[in-house]
């Protein structure tokens, strides 16, 4: 039950972020700002997409419905520690905040919040949450392959937003 309450959790706190992704994304492009990156941004959603049916699968098919023990109960309050750094990244890009890359010509670069430690510190979050919210419930075929995937998919979104970013 504990895995259909969190994963179902997750499921509508990301939708919620597209909802305020899409409004941010409006009044992105109202101010000016350009799209970057948007060939691969249709690869981070499948990967996202296919992540949940992956854990979904995973649970199902493995019956490792009680063997939930202290390392686990640490991952899932890692995992919570993880969703509060993600709001702080939010609130801290505010309207800038957006799940594609935009840019508006002539803005300066927000640096409060944890982008004052970190140059990108969503995808901490993302690649963390990747590798930890299977491992609440011993799904490791999930962990281990799209972290791996991730790892390829942010590799490249990084490199495309340093470069904007630089300019």
């Amino acid at each position: 039950m504990l895995f259909y309450i969190v994963i179902t959790i997750v499921i509508i706190q990301r939708l919620a972020e597209l909802v305020i992704s899409k409004r941010n994304e409006t009044w992105l492009r109202s101010q000016g700002a350009v799209e970057y990156g948007s060939e691969h941004y249709k690869f981070i959603v499948l990967l996202h997409t296919l992540f949940f049916i992956s854990l979904i699968t995973e649970y199902n098919i493995s019956g490792r419905y009680s063997e939930l023990n202290i390392i686990n109960y640490l991952f899932l309050v890692f995992f919570i520690l993880l969703q509060i750094m993600r709001v702080w990244v939010l609130k801290s890009l505010g309207k800038y905040w957006n799940t594609k890359i935009f840019r508006i010509p002539g803005s300066v670069l927000i640096s409060t919040g944890p982008y004052k430690y970190f140059k990108h510190p969503n995808y901490i979050v993302v690649v963390c949450e990747i590798f930890t919210l299977p491992l609440i419930f011993n799904l490791y075929y999930t962990a281990v392959i799209f972290t791996i995937l991730n790892a390829i998919i942010l590799f490249i979104r990084i490199r495309t937003e340093n470069r904007i970013l630089e300019n």
